[in-house]
Parts: structure tokens; sequence; C-alpha cells
């Protein structure tokens, strides 16, 4: 029996990777008897029944997974944002980062479009920037201007398994043809009306780029908190995380409690106000939402 990964699901056969040669193969179907689909990502062992042709017999345990996309083994998200079009937004960019660190993934964050904004909003991209990096994300201003800023990004790229996530119009498939032109891509135009690209990918696959593998896939579809508990929220913040033992109450959900460590971070300035108010957005949703049964 033979391993690899799976690195393209099309039409219900499965691209299995082993060494330097890829296999077509089929689930079986104790799979769908156990409700078990074999996602793109995952490490399996296969019989081979045919030059280049097999069956997926078994379905390694998972460090992580994904469902829209549906992806599983990945080391890290890189969340793209732009400057303009569509405008940046903090909000959306914590949205995705609660998101991917709910699921262990290490986040990256990419800013595009730097070269199309005004002197006066650069400096706002600049404060952010320094924010975020002060939680302990790493984050790049990128400029299609300056094509010496992409050699760069490949080192982002070596030996991980990285998503790509951010509302349509950002420029995800742009920054991948820049990474690796060979691609070709289809890029989704603006639609001005919507002020949201268009969908333009349709299926999930694994890609060579800067020495990793990369997800070409439509990123996050939904942006719901649907998996994510009002106790679990704090620990996607990493600077609530670190201090939220020194509140007086074990489990502070650090909204209206008493002596709370997080809302005095904020008041003596060491929590950004605008990060903690995501954060009682978020909070406020999730406990609004109905119970699932």
């Amino acid at each position: 029996m033979a391993e690899g990964r799976i690195i393209k699901a099309l039409s219900g056969f499965y691209y299995v990777k082993s060494g330097e040669d890829i296999y077509q193969c089929r689930g079986r179907g104790v799979f769908r008897n156990k409700k078990i689909t074999p996602l793109v990502g995952d490490f399996v062992r296969f019989d081979i029944n045919e030059p280049n042709e097999g069956y997926i017999m078994e379905i390694m345990e998972r460090e992580n997974e994904l469902i829209r996309p549906p992806i599983a083994n990945i080391d890290q998200a890189i969340i793209v944002n732009s400057a303009t079009k569509p405008d940046f937004s903090s909000v959306l960019l914590d949205r995705f980062l609660v998101l991917i660190e709910a699921k262990d993934i290490k986040p990256v964050i990419f800013i595009t479009k730097m070269d199309t904004i005004e002197d006066l909003n650069n400096e706002d991209i600049e404060s952010y920037k320094k924010n975020y990096e002060q939680i302990g994300y790493q984050v790049e201003l990128l400029s299609a201007k300056d094509p010496d800023s992409m050699p760069v990004l490949d080192n982002y790229f070596k030996d991980n398994v990285t998503v790509f996530a951010g509302q349509s119009g950002v420029g995800k498939s742009s920054l991948l043809n820049a990474l690796k032109p060979s691609l070709l891509l289809k890029t989704g135009e603006i639609s001005e009306s919507l002020g949201r690209g268009k969908h333009t990918t349709r299926h999930v696959e694994l890609m060579q780029v800067g020495g990793g593998l990369v997800a070409d896939t439509p990123g996050f579809s939904a942006l719901d908190f649907s998996e994510i508990d009002p106790e679990q929220l704090s620990d996607c913040f990493p600077e609530m995380r670190s201090i939220s033992e020194f509140c007086k109450f074990r489990g502070c959900k650090h909204y209206k409690e008493p002596k709370c460590a997080v809302k005095q971070a904020v008041s003596d300035g060491e929590i950004t106000a605008y990060r903690y108010e995501h954060y009682v957005s978020f909070l406020e949703e999730i406990q609004s939402r109905k119970p699932r049964y």
C-alpha cells in the first residue's frame, strides 16, 4: 500500500501525490457509509490497481480542517486585505483572524494595493500594521508598483501549506500570479456596483509555489461564528489570551464582569480599543444566535 497527499479533488476523483508521481484515485465506499469525505491536504494510504490509478483505503489523522474551503492539514492562512477598492476594514480582518485562530492555523496578514491610497490613509494603514505586529502577527504591505517585494514573500511559502483568505476583489489571484506567473489564474473583475469581485475559482487544488503548497480556493465563503462558543472567543484574540488568567473570575468573558484584567488592559491602552470593540460585537453575535440541537 502506498502513501501520499491529496493535492486536488475534482468530479469524484482525488489526485494523490506520492513521491514524484500523481495518482488518480477514488474513495472507498466505506468512507461514504461513515460520512467521511477525503479532503485536499489529507495524508492517505492507497492501493494502486492500474498505472497511476488507485483507491484511497485510509485517511490519516488531521491536524486541522476547514469546511469552506474544504481542506485539511494547513500550516498557515494568509489573510489578504486591500488598502482600497474594497477599502481596508479592521473589523473584517479581525473576523478572519478569529476564524483562523479558532482552527489553530497560523495567520499572516498581507495588505495589497498600497500604491493606490492617499498619503493620509497611508498613515492609517501603517498604524494598523504596527498594532497587529505588536500583537504578534506578521504583516506585509504590498504595492503592485514594487515588483521587488514579491521575491521576499517566497519565504512565507517555503515548506508550508498555505490557504488564502480575504473578501473578493482584494487581489488573491493577482498576488499568486505575481508570485508564479505560470499559474495564469483567472482574476475576478471588480463589480463596482457590488464593491466585490466575482468568484472565479471552481475547485480546491494545492499548487507548488515558492517551495511550498498553496491552495487556490475561493477563500472563506462563510464568515459566521457558528463553530465558536462564547467561552472560546477570547482565546482567538492573542493579546486577551495572555492577560485573561489575571481576571478575578474563572471563565470571565471580559464583558460585564467586575475586576476584569482584559477591560483594565483596554483602559490602560495595552489592548487597542477597536480590537476590544470588535470582540464585544462578535461575542454579542455569538450569544444571540439560536441554540443548536
